[in-house]
């Protein structure tokens, strides 16, 4: 049959599902893996010829020739068998053993006497083989054709008329062989009959049927059996020859001596190919009469053949998620010995997570025996080894590579558990301020990871509009330029995420602190900068040296050193008369005032912080040295912003009102001081003035630390008729000193002891006089509140 011809539909015949033939991985193997004679249509389930079938070539002589083949299934492992008889056609034409054959008869031959011919051979069986003879018409001769026990056919040559050698020495006659296929086919051979005196006896062998064993493998020339054959005749009538009489490949495996007899080995013997052999000898005297005998040689078996491992199937790469006992790969094991010689053991290396179990026939399963984890091995390498029963036992080994497929079971992890990052304030936007790395032991694009930022607020804004992130490489950057003063520090989420489906992720905290830059200048809070108020400080003439007149308070919004403030005066109308304190801004008298001394004082004052580089502001101090506000020269001398002067001039009035008000009972208090001829001493500590409105609320400080210091003390001196006046007290450099919104009175008794000492200055506490909503501040005077 052509390649590509239809055998049958075998799905049909074992009722599979036709549309599961190329999942289930259909196909068509021997047992000894050989030529594949056949395959299967996947598409119709048809058994088809895939390689050329010579019946002849597969099972010789064989009355039946059966060529076997296996159909292999997969999900789940099925093995049908399959049995293909191969039927004969005639294909081969008969043929003798040589092209002529030489017949010596003597004349003394009676009629009727027969001489056998050597047999035509036919590669093919029944009625393919050789059916009969014929001869060619002729006068002396006839064609008697009989038959074997073993169903040859073969022809006799009758001697139908007595040969005269002096009327014809020899003769040609033609002799056909025909078979009985159809179309008929034949052969012939040239019978070349020379007439001799006569021969009256046949050789005969000493068995009609010899047999011997031989093992496989035997090396060349090696004696097999030796025949034997007795002539009675004498001379060249009596000399016996032997020869194979028929023509096969035996004639090339097998030697027989014609002399001697002796049968030898002259080619391979392999068990597995030919396991017997049957062959018709035949012995001849000179004059060409002839007997058969049957010669039967059996091959045994020795264990020469290893075990051949095949690979059916695998299942490469395996998904690391496999549960155990999946099957991963089919396995076949083939050993072309015999018996004990033929049954194999498998087995696989124990340090791998799989193992063999056995499935039908030599078939067996590979399975997984434990969890698989690409991240730990990636790869294995497993060796099947198979070892047959024969003595010695022979083995075989085959490696399987393969290979563990990812899955994305692993989340990116970060190096560090939180990061933080630090970023001076006024930073350029897109500066980088940190980096996170995440690891993802997955391959590909399971182990690709992406960052992002988590959605959140800061202050109310998003995330996003502070900071970005490189999804990439995991460079956190700033968007904005950030302000220390706003805000110190923020929290934000990066989440690391795979590329796997579907995809892992992971969060970590980034802190974020920004580090404080010397940004902002000093802001001086009193005096109110020029232009928005006015103020005048008074400084009573009979101040001393050391005397606090007034006081420059500064705040820097800065932290840290960039906020520790220092004071200066720059310029001033009399630079020895005042001084400034370095660091809490208090400006006192340097000596005592003197007549000479000018009555109008402008300071200018510069105040510094201590970042690099260093900022500063300044500020113009206006002191008026005089007792009496009736003294004071014009103010229009003094310049101020007359925009706004409608309120300081209710403030100037006030302040001369109560001035006034205070001398003259001041006077009053001297006068009777001097009549009881007591005459104390007075120590003016001079006068700060300061508005309320410029203490900011939201401004703190720590007593003797800082630069709001808003609190004094003051020595004065107090009438025998004051002693029931209540004085209001503010937060004093005391722990023990009475809040301001507390009352504090004095009895006859406190007042003696204050007063007991003329030379010992008494400490009073502040007191407070409001006029227009504005506080005025005043030290050292005596007086009763109304």
């Amino acid at each position: 049959m052509k390649r590509g011809s239809v055998i049958g539909n075998i799905a049909k015949d074992l009722g599979l599902d036709l549309g599961r033939l190329s999942a289930r991985k259909a196909r068509i193997d021997t047992e000894d893996n050989n030529v594949k004679y056949c395959g299967v249509n996947l598409n119709t389930g048809d058994l088809i010829v895939q390689e050329r079938i010579d019946r002849e070539g597969l099972c010789g002589k064989k009355a039946s020739c059966v060529l076997k083949q296996e159909l292999v299934l997969e999900n789940p492992l099925e093995l049908h068998r399959i049995n293909i008889r191969v039927q004969d056609i005639n294909d081969n034409s008969p043929q003798f053993k040589e092209d002529s054959l030489k017949i010596e008869i003597h004349e003394s031959a009676v009629k009727g006497a027969r001489f056998l011919l050597d047999e035509a051979h036919d590669g093919d069986i029944g009625e393919n083989a050789v059916q009969g003879y014929s001869l060619q018409q002729n006068d002396y001769f006839s064609l008697n054709v009989k038959t074997k026990s073993i169903g040859r056919k073969y022809g006799e040559l009758v001697l139908d008329k007595e040969l005269d050698r002096e009327d014809k020495k020899e003769m040609m006659l033609l002799l056909t062989a025909f078979d009985g296929g159809s179309p008929q086919r034949s052969g012939t051979v040239v019978i070349h009959v020379t007439v001799l005196d006569a021969n009256d006896n046949v050789p005969v062998f000493s068995q009609t049927v010899y047999k011997a064993s031989l093992p496989e493998n035997s090396p060349l020339d090696t004696i097999v059996i030796t025949v034997s054959a007795i002539d009675a005749d004498e001379g060249m009538f009596g000399e016996v020859t032997y020869g194979f009489d028929d023509v096969s490949d035996e004639n090339q495996i097998f030697f027989l001596n014609p002399k001697t007899g002796e049968v030898r080995v002259a080619g391979s013997i392999d068990y597995e190919k030919e396991s017997s052999y049957e062959m018709q000898i035949s012995a001849k005297d000179g004059l060409g009469l002839a007997s058969y005998a049957t010669l039967i040689i059996e091959i045994t078996d020795i264990n020469d053949n290893a075990p051949v491992i095949h690979l059916k199937s695998v299942t490469n790469p395996i998904p690391e998620n496999v549960s155990p006992g999946t099957e991963v790969g089919i396995i076949n094991v083939q050993d072309r010995d015999s018996e004990n010689n033929r049954q194999v053991r498998c087995s696989i290396q124990q340090n791998a997570p799989f193992k063999l179990v056995p499935s039908i026939k030599n078939y067996y399963s590979l399975v997984t025996t434990g969890q698989l984890d690409r991240e730990l091995v990636s790869d294995y390498n497993i060796t099947i080894t198979a070892t047959d029963e024969g003595s010695p036992p022979l083995s075989s080994s085959k490696t399987v590579q393969l290979s563990v497929a990812d899955i994305n079971d692993n989340p990116p992890v970060f190096e560090e558990q939180s990061y933080s990052a630090s970023v001076s304030e006024n930073n350029k936007p897109g500066s980088t301020l940190c980096s996170v790395t995440a690891r993802d032991p997955d391959w590909r694009q399971n182990g690709t990871v992406i960052y992002s930022l988590l959605a959140g607020e800061v202050n109310g804004a998003p995330v996003s509009s502070y900071l970005s992130v490189n999804g990439d490489t995991g460079v956190i950057h700033a968007v904005r330029s950030f302000d220390y003063e706003q805000f110190r520090s923020f929290k934000v989420h990066v989440m690391a995420r795979d590329n796997g489906s579907p995809p892992l992720s992971s969060n970590v905290t980034v802190s974020v602190f920004i580090s404080d830059v010397n940004d902002n200048s000093p802001q001086i809070l009193y005096p109110a900068p020029e232009g928005n108020s006015f103020m005048t400080e008074l400084v009573p003439k009979a101040a001393h040296g050391g005397s606090l007149v007034s006081k420059v308070i500064a705040v820097d919004a800065d932290s840290g050193q960039n906020a520790w403030l220092s004071y200066h005066i720059v310029k001033s109308t009399d630079p020895g008369l005042f001084t400034i304190g370095l660091h809490s801004g208090e400006i006192r008298t340097q000596r005592d005032i003197s007549e000479s001394d000018s009555m109008k004082q402008n300071l200018i004052v510069s105040v510094k912080d201590n970042g690099q580089p260093s900022l500063s502001a300044t500020c113009s101090m206006y002191l008026l040295i005089s007792d009496n506000l009736a003294e004071v020269p014009e103010l229009k001398d003094i310049s101020y912003d007359e925009k706004n002067s409608k309120l300081t001039s209710y403030l100037i009035i006030a302040l001369v009102s109560v001035s006034t008000f205070f001398l003259t009972f001041i006077i009053i208090i001297l006068g009777v001081r001097f009549c009881r001829r007591r005459k104390p001493r007075l120590l003016f500590d001079g006068a700060v003035a300061i508005p309320s409105a410029y203490l900011p609320p939201n401004y703190a400080d720590v007593d003797g630390t800082g630069t709001l210091r808003s609190t004094y003390n003051y020595d004065a001196y107090l009438t025998t008729g004051s002693r029931t006046s209540d004085f209001k007290f503010v937060t004093s450099y005391n722990d023990n000193t009475l809040p301001a919104d507390q009352t504090l009175r004095k009895s006859p008794s406190d007042f003696a002891e204050v007063f007991g000492d003329c030379d010992r200055s008494p400490e009073v506490g502040t007191y407070l006089v409001s006029v227009n909503s504005c506080s005025l501040s005043f030290k050292g005077y005596s007086g009763v509140l109304f």
